[in-house]
């Protein structure tokens, strides 16, 4: 379809824009078409001859599969030493239920778990270095087709997103770290332990066992999400419970994370592994502000506007996460469950606003060294992303360098060419809205629907 199709930008340029933007003028038709146009022009010097147009058309298909052989392996044949814990007791370790394992108050089962995962990624690093270095070099060629200055510029500059807006984020990240260095040290004394490590992060501050009900989340999701209005908390209500929406089962071999996905025309689905926790719930709500997302775009929007930018996304789900959990904090509650909500909330801040711009640190240099002609290999990948960690966990976190050194390999992320550091930009602006629409400002909730229904007009 790509190559059937690929005449259509060239041809629509060769025509001229004088004479396009006098028909979306002239034909009520078409005067939905004005910002297709602008936004078609703004990109003219990157659009190819329809020749070219259709290689990059029929190339697509396979350009675009490189993730499936890591997400097969990872997903489907990596076999995971089970995790042992404080009593020697063996449990099963699957990509689903990881997170349970990291969260828990025992530290051997919480070290058990993390080095059995981290291991069986080891076991296969020269693999996923391979593949993620073909996905990483089509990056550079798309670019170079397209005539971009870089694989940087041709990743955000498709989205109105100026280079400077990346580095400024890395800069920022950069300067902050120390912040990070001081919550190291006050977990560490939290926890009531000598040192910790990176299996330590997740731990809990509280011996007290949190429950949520997966019914019980959509409640609490929905009346975080009430202020914007009845029509919005239906349409998620039904697709929780009535739709079928959420694939939320743990099974063996099923996907690490959690992501929402569909098209116009379809209902937006969901793939997580949901385990009864406060955790659980946030990844609910994150992906169900995704979903939500996406079926207002897909109602609002004619089919050439139904898809809004990675850059975008990211807002909407950290939007629903903040919301529901200012509601559960203002409801108040055993000093247990408001320990369990702040320290998602911990969870979420630590993977968003460290993890993805260390993430982001790292794809950066990994395609500018590709861009300079340099080799990739499992090696230089590892000590590049233990030294960024190493700077970013400081004195206080001890860490093993090579378990930590393959991170990059457990993230199907790194395949979405630069897309983790819109985790960050995300999340700051979802927290900007969400306290407008929470603290009932006027037109907040109005102007944030307008921004989900907009997609990508």
């Amino acid at each position: 379809f790509a190559a059937a199709t690929a005449f259509v930008e060239p041809e629509l340029l060769a025509i001229g824009r004088a004479t396009l933007e006098s028909w979306t003028r002239s034909e009520p038709r078409l005067a939905h078409l004005g910002h297709f146009i602008d936004d078609l022009f703004r990109q003219e010097a990157h659009v190819r001859s329809a020749e070219v147009e259709e290689v990059l058309g029929l190339a697509s298909e396979t350009l675009g599969g490189l993730s499936s052989p890591a997400d097969t392996l990872a997903n489907a044949e990596l076999r995971f030493a089970p995790a042992r814990d404080a009593q020697g007791r063996e449990q099963e370790l699957t990509q689903g239920n990881l997170g349970a394992f990291l969260r828990s108050p025992d530290r051997d089962l919480r070290r058990s778990a993390y080095e059995s995962y981290t291991d069986a990624y080891l076991g296969h690093q020269r693999t996923f270095a391979a593949n993620l270095t073909s996905a990483l070099r089509r990056d550079v060629f798309q670019a170079r087709v397209r005539r971009y200055d870089s694989s940087l510029s041709a990743a955000l500059e498709q989205d109105h997103i100026p280079a400077a807006v990346y580095h400024n984020l890395l800069a920022v990240f950069q300067r902050h770290l120390p912040t990070w260095h001081r919550y190291w040290d006050l977990r560490r004394r939290a926890l009531g332990q000598s040192e910790v490590q990176p299996f330590d992060v997740w731990a809990p501050l509280t011996r007290e066992t949190v429950t949520v009900p997966y019914e019980q989340a959509v409640d609490w999701i929905c009346e975080g999400m009430a202020p914007l209005g009845a029509d919005y908390v239906a349409a998620m209500r039904r697709g929780c419970l009535e739709e079928r929406w959420v694939d939320r089962y743990p099974n063996l071999g099923k996907q690490q994370g959690a992501f929402s996905a569909g098209r116009a025309g379809t209902l937006p689905f969901i793939k997580m592994s949901y385990l009864d926790d406060v955790a659980s719930m946030s990844t609910l709500a994150h992906e169900l502000g995704h979903s939500m997302h996406s079926y207002l775009t897909w109602r609002q929007q004619p089919p050439i506007y139904t898809h809004y930018t990675m850059f975008l996304a990211e807002t909407a789900s950290n939007f629903n996460q903040a919301m529901t959990r200012a509601f559960l904090l203002k409801q108040g509650g055993e000093p247990g469950f408001r320990i369990a909500v702040l320290e998602e909330a911990l969870y979420n801040l630590h993977r968003y606003f460290f993890i993805m711009p260390t993430l982001a640190r790292w794809e950066l240099d990994m395609h500018q060294r590709l861009e300079r002609g340099e080799a990739l290999t499992a090696e230089r990948m590892n000590a590049r992303m233990a030294e960024l960690f190493a700077e970013g966990y400081g004195s206080t976190m001890g860490f093993d360098r090579e378990r930590v050194g393959i991170t990059w390999a457990t993230f199907q992320h790194m395949y979405m060419n630069y897309y983790v550091y819109s985790y960050a930009t995300g999340i700051a602006a979802a927290h900007a809205l969400a306290r407008r629409v929470s603290a009932g400002e006027a037109g907040a909730a109005e102007a944030y629907l307008g921004f989900l229904k907009a997609g990508s007009s």
